[in-house]
């Protein structure tokens, strides 16, 4: 399996995520964290799974539960997690992101 990279703003829409619903709900805040890992390790398993996005250098992994998307690119040398993005907020904002080297 190729290791994951998640992007650092990525991990910030994460964490945010996570202290919204930990605010509304105690306890689903981490419940949207197994989520999310869970789906994780599903790309790293089985990358090519989830269909392309409408640029097809990546992929789009939809959470069950949460309105939220994992885009995501597959490389030569790991999987690269370039958003955990709100599916009804400021669609493809992450798109300027740079890949790591």
């Amino acid at each position: 399996m190729k290791p994951v990279i998640v992007h650092a703003d990525a991990k910030d829409e994460w964490d945010h995520a996570i202290g919204y619903y930990e605010s509304k709900v105690p306890g689903l805040g981490l419940v949207f964290h197994a989520r999310v890992e869970q789906a994780i390790e599903k790309i790293q398993r089985q990358p090519q799974t989830w269909p392309r996005h409408a640029d097809p250098r990546f992929r789009k992994y939809m959470l069950e539960r949460f309105p939220f998307s994992i885009f995501y690119m597959e490389r030569a040398e790991n999987i690269w997690i370039v958003a955990i993005a709100h599916a009804k907020r400021r669609p493809q904002y992450w798109k300027v992101r740079t890949a790591p080297k």
